[in-house]
């Protein structure tokens, strides 16, 4: 069996391995490197019960369980560790509250502790880049193929019903099955298949160089602008020294190619001096990255994991939204599973079929 995955993302590189680790002929099809949009800018935070209570909530959980894991059957480092999560907020100069102390030693006066949100048993982080290579890196071990081109169609049998490949850059790959996992970008597919629609929203960041001066300690911050309006900041230092800070989102329109996303100057400028604020580690001068991503999207906000209706041998994973990283190990795995056997074991793939919602209309499709 051959089977082309359309993107280098975590979604498709997951996937890639674990049809790999089944002997199955595969080969990814990235437009401009492994990992080069959400998957190497992400936070790469994983929690094993937030989305307790919803369709997530059993594809969170396993994909918490493969996250721990792989560590021990893949080749690589790619900075897993367990972490401590914080819920905290933002005081003002004359708040009575500022001078308490229910704070982390690293954080500026005013920032206190409300509660803990997850401990080294529920949460944790990996580095994306480094996660998605290392998916990679095992698939193509396992004899995968990574293949650098721009997908512009999928080919079909004579009579429609079937994929038989892909078009690259103005050739064929020929497969048995095609798997769309091309993140916000899945939406291009969508004049080539029957696909619902998937839109990015953008998210800046700044990476620092806060060396060991930050310990394993995940904050989720209550931050008050000079406004008057509150904003959820997010801040995720790493194993490797270093420590991601990311806050605000907006849907501007997505470029055609993933190396032109930028983030917005002012967005950037903002972030800059909550991090300031925030904590002595984060100065500017310790800023190493300003960067943004598009997360993908889909109207009703979960997933689109599943076989494409009308056909056969036509697969789409994209949607993830903020949990694409923690996600895709158990994406990967149960769509690996699907494309094999017909069917899954580990996790109930039903709440992310593709055909609950209705198809994008090619002639409405937005131009990227």
């Amino acid at each position: 069996m051959r089977v082309v995955i359309c993107g280098g993302g975590v979604i498709g590189t997951c996937t890639a391995y674990f049809l790999s680790q089944r002997g199955i002929d595969v080969t990814v099809v990235e437009r401009t490197e492994v990992a080069a949009a959400a998957s190497g800018k992400a936070g790469g935070f994983l929690a094993l019960d937030w989305c307790a209570g919803s369709p997530l909530d059993a594809l969170a959980r396993r994909s918490f369980a493969l996250h721990a894991a792989l560590p021990h059957e893949i080749a690589g480092d790619w900075g897993y560790r367990r972490m401590t999560t914080y819920s905290e907020i933002a005081v003002r100069e004359r708040d009575p509250r500022r001078h308490l102390p229910a704070k982390l030693g690293w954080l500026s006066d005013g920032i206190l502790i409300t509660s803990r949100l997850g401990t080294m048993e529920t949460t944790a982080i990996v580095h994306p880049q480094a996660f998605t290579a290392a998916m990679m890196n095992a698939a193509v071990e396992n004899g995968a193929e990574l293949r650098y081109g721009r997908v512009t169609g999928i080919v079909r049998t004579a009579n429609g019903s079937a994929a038989k490949g892909i078009e690259v850059d103005g050739g064929v790959v020929e497969s048995d099955a095609v798997v769309v996992a091309m993140g916000p970008w899945s939406v291009i597919a969508a004049e080539w298949i029957g696909l619902p629609d998937v839109y990015g929203r953008r998210s800046p960041s700044l990476i620092y160089d806060t060396g060991m001066d930050v310990p394993a300690d995940a904050l989720f911050l209550e931050y008050q602008q000079e406004t008057g309006g509150a904003v959820t900041v997010e801040v995720f230092p790493r194993a490797n020294g270093h420590t991601l800070i990311t806050a605000f989102s907006d849907e501007p329109s997505l470029p055609i190619d993933p190396v032109a996303v930028t983030p917005d100057q002012s967005e950037v400028d903002r972030l800059q001096i909550i991090g300031e604020r925030l904590s002595p580690a984060l100065r500017p001068e310790k800023i190493i990255a300003r960067q943004a991503c598009f997360r993908p999207f889909t109207q009703d906000g979960l997933p689109l994991i599943g076989k494409v209706s009308q056909i056969e041998g036509a697969y789409v994973a994209t949607g993830h939204s903020v949990w694409g990283i923690l996600n895709a190990p158990g994406t990967g795995e149960a769509l690996a599973e699907l494309i094999a056997d017909g069917g899954t074991r580990c996790t109930d793939l039903r709440p992310f079929d593709p055909t609950r919602l209705q198809p994008l209309d090619p002639s409405l499709l937005r131009s990227c």
